[in-house]
């Protein structure tokens, strides 16, 4: 394992991490206040952190099975930008409810 794949596997352990806090905290306090608008925020956030996990897990696994080949990096790529995309979307529509 190289120092590249370390070093990504551990930003993408400490996004998880982060992105799971901060989810948490926005669902916390949706439930405390029952804000449709903090649910949605917590939805986008926890759709950006799955998407960051996604996208690195599928480059990591298609490495180490070879399944996608070459492609590998695009995929996870792909995968984390649509999510992070539709996240970030979903964030935008909490900061906008009424």
């Amino acid at each position: 394992m190289s120092h590249l794949t370390v070093a990504i596997a551990a930003t993408k352990t400490l996004t998880f991490v982060f992105g799971a806090v901060i989810t948490y905290l926005s669902w916390t306090a949706y439930q405390r206040t029952n804000a449709a608008e903090l649910r949605a925020l917590a939805l986008g956030f926890g759709i950006v952190t799955v998407g960051s996990v996604l996208g690195g897990g599928i480059d990591l696994v298609g490495d180490i099975i070879s399944v996608l080949g070459t492609q590998t990096i695009l995929y996870g790529v792909l995968a984390q930008s649509v999510l992070t995309m539709i996240g970030f979307g979903v964030i935008t529509y909490s900061l906008y409810r009424d």
